[in-house]
């Protein structure tokens, strides 16, 4: 299974592909109109001329995925048409792309916000949950007392 988070990179290809092409041929063609490395994890988007599917190539450390939507009704409503290569989205936008919405009319929240500073200072010895360490050692010292 597949799934775009906001981790990933996500590069829209400005021009239609050639659906005719498949990975090889959609893996030379991010090398050479959009100059960036098909292997790098980046998620690259594709649609035809018609706009009524999309291709999403992705290499995942040991293959490349390629997945297909073909639209069983309409096209899609929105395509960037900027003199770039390509255009680049987040996974919200694209979940909005992929529903034939317009991801430019929806107001998108950013993807990573800042943590406000912790308001009470933690109390001497303890550590923040999930370290892996044990509140003021007590663990460690057991451990050690039991072998």
């Amino acid at each position: 299974m597949l799934q775009v988070t906001p981790h990933h990179r996500l590069r829209l290809a400005v021009n239609p592909a050639d659906f005719r092409r498949g990975i090889d041929g959609l893996a030379a063609l991010c090398r050479q109109s959009l100059g960036e490395d098909p292997f790098s994890g980046t998620v690259f988007i594709f649609t035809n001329r018609s706009r009524r599917a999309v291709r999403i190539l992705v290499f995942d450390g040991n293959g490349f995925w390629l997945v297909v939507k073909r639209f069983s009704k309409g096209r899609l409503a929105w395509w960037p048409t900027q003199n770039v290569p390509s255009f680049s989205l987040n996974s919200s936008q694209l979940h909005i792309l992929l529903a034939q919405g317009n991801p430019m009319d929806v107001p998108v929240p950013s993807d990573w916000r800042p943590l406000p500073p912790s308001s009470s200072p933690m109390p001497p010895g303890a550590t923040r949950e999930g370290d892996g360490r044990s509140v003021g050692g007590s663990l460690c010292k057991s451990m050690a007392a039991n072998p």
